[in-house]
């Protein structure tokens, strides 16, 4: 069994995180005995792009498509798209993915159902800006499938992206300390984050979560579903 892990953002604590969660949810082996092999695939042009426009324009769009059919002809069995700036290409490739049998699985859509599920006041908390209206629309649209109102404030870590652990840790703490009075639950948007999630929680005793254990969870219903696990 083969796993495309496709990523815009190359940060060794998303690459560790990602990984570690993926193995731990699926295991080293399929239900056939063979071995997992992660097969990865990095463009940080991708994100920086976005970045440059503000919004997912139309050529790391098609790089994006590009990289999954690039993992579906490697012969990969499903796909985890990691960045939540352009999880909406995900959405997107959904057709495609089932007419190819490889399906394309978003880190963060589990993570915001499980926002969901446990209150109606969200906050959503990024570094980036382009990755705040993607994740908002997600919670909204999970929120709308489950039939749960939600309200949801969001907050722009401005300047953290790409500190040293010590100092982002720092400024998501500061950050979340101004909106936790105003949500029950708060999503960290970018998977980058998501080492910081257990100290937050522990922090302010309310829910945090990161996307990396919810898209790897995702990503093994996925294969099951398949009857590869």
């Amino acid at each position: 069994m083969k796993i495309g892990l496709v990523y815009t953002s190359t940060t060794p604590e998303l690459i560790q995180d990602v990984e570690r969660e993926v193995r731990g949810a699926v295991g080293e082996k399929d239900r056939f005995g063979n071995p997992v092999e992660l097969y990865s695939l990095q463009d940080p042009s991708i994100l920086q792009q976005v970045r440059d426009a503000g919004y997912v324009t139309t050529a790391p769009a098609a790089r994006l498509v590009a990289n999954y059919m690039k993992a579906a002809e490697q012969g990969c069995d499903a796909i985890l798209n990691i960045c939540s700036s352009v999880g909406e290409v995900a959405d997107a490739a959904q057709d495609l993915a089932r007419y190819i049998g490889v399906p394309i699985v978003r880190i963060d859509e589990e993570m915001c159902r499980e926002a969901v599920r446990l209150g109606r006041r969200i906050g959503v908390m990024a570094t980036l800006r382009t990755t705040l209206e993607p994740t908002k629309n997600t919670v909204r649209r999970v929120a709308r499938e489950m039939n749960r109102e939600t309200a949801v404030t969001d907050i722009l870590v401005d300047g953290a992206f790409g500190l040293d652990q010590k100092a982002f840790k720092e400024r998501l703490e500061a950050a979340a300390a101004e909106i936790i009075d105003k949500v029950d639950v708060i999503v960290l948007a970018q998977g980058s984050m998501a080492y910081a999630e257990e100290d937050l929680t522990k922090r302010f005793q309310k829910p945090v979560l990161g996307s990396p254990r919810f898209g790897a969870k995702a990503l093994r219903a996925a294969l099951v579903q398949k009857g590869l696990l």
